[in-house]
C-alpha cells in the first residue's frame, strides 16, 4: 500500500502545510487540544499537527484507500504519534459517540463536499464551546480548472461552456465506470456565491474569509480580474475561512 506514488504525494502534501496555516494567520494553539481532520486524505495534515503536542487527532475520510494508506504510514513511518492519531473511514453525518473537538481542520475538501450545509451542522455538534473550523479549499467549480481535470477538458472553463449532457457522455467514453451526474466525480459544483451563502447562513461566526490566496505570480491576472464584480465568480480560485462556534 505504501507505494512510491502515494508516498511522494504524502511528502509533497506534508511540505505544503505551512502555506495553509500562513493563509490562516498561523496555527492555533494545539497544546493538549483535540482536533478533527475532516477529509484527511493520506494523513499529511494530521501528521503535521501531531508535532505540536495535541491531546488527540482524529482523521476521517470517505476513501478507504486513503485511510488504509494513512494507517499504514502512521504505523511504519511515524510510530511516535500512534497514541495521538486515529484514522477512521466514516461519514461525518453518521458520527456516533460523544467525543467533542476543540478544532476541526479541513484542507482541500470543501470543494468535494456534498450538502456542505448539513456537514457544517454536524461539525457544530462535534465542536466544544468556542470551537473553530479552519478550512482552505479550491479550485472552485466556476474557475477555469474547477473541474479538477475530471471532465477531460477541451479548453479552459469547458465544464461551464458545454452542456452537462455532452460532458457526461464524453466522460463515460473516457473512463470505465458510467456516471449520470458531474457530482459523481466528487465535485459539488458549488459557486462562490453558494459557498458564501452557506457560511453566512450557518450556525457559525465568520472570523476570517479570504479569497484568491496565492503567492504564485501566475495568479496575478486572476486576482485582478476577480475584482470586476461580474467576473469575480469565474476568476476566484480558492477560499480560506475560519468559522467559530457561537456561544
Amino acid at each position: 500500500m505504501l507505494t512510491k506514488k502515494y508516498l511522494d504525494y504524502f511528502n509533497s502534501e506534508l511540505s505544503r502545510q505551512k502555506y495553509f496555516w500562513d493563509r490562516m494567520g498561523g496555527k492555533p494553539d494545539l497544546n493538549n487540544k483535540t482536533v478533527l481532520d475532516f477529509g484527511c486524505g493520506h494523513g499529511a495534515m494530521s501528521i503535521d499537527l501531531a508535532k505540536h503536542n495535541p491531546k488527540k487527532i482524529v482523521g476521517i475520510d470517505l476513501d478507504a484507500s486513503y485511510i488504509d494508506f494513512a494507517k499504514e504510514n502512521l504505523e511504519k513511518n511515524f510510530p511516535q504519534y500512534n497514541e495521538k492519531i486515529e484514522f477512521k473511514l466514516i461519514d461525518i453525518n453518521s458520527w456516533e459517540g460523544t467525543e467533542k473537538f476543540d478544532y476541526i481542520v479541513s484542507k482541500e475538501t470543501f470543494e468535494h463536499t456534498l450538502n456542505l450545509d448539513d456537514v457544517l451542522k454536524s461539525m457544530d455538534q462535534l465542536l466544544k464551546p468556542k470551537g473553530k473550523i479552519f478550512s482552505g479549499f479550491g479550485p472552485l467549480y466556476n474557475f477555469f480548472n474547477g473541474d479538477h481535470g475530471r471532465v477531460f477538458p477541451l479548453i479552459p472553463w469547458s465544464h461551464l461552456i458545454f452542456p452537462k449532457s455532452f460532458l457526461i457522455r464524453r466522460i463515460n467514453r473516457n473512463q470505465k465506470k458510467t456516471i449520470n451526474s458531474i457530482t459523481q466525480l466528487g465535485l459539488n459544483m458549488y459557486s462562490l456565491e453558494q459557498y458564501l451563502k452557506i457560511f453566512e447562513n450557518s450556525s457559525f461566526n465568520i472570523d476570517l474569509l479570504k479569497k484568491n490566496c496565492s503567492n504564485n505570480p501566475s495568479t496575478i491576472l486572476f486576482k485582478l480580474m476577480s475584482k470586476i464584480k461580474f467576473l469575480e465568480e469565474f476568476f476566484t480560485f480558492n477560499i480560506f475561512v475560519i468559522l467559530s462556534k457561537k456561544d
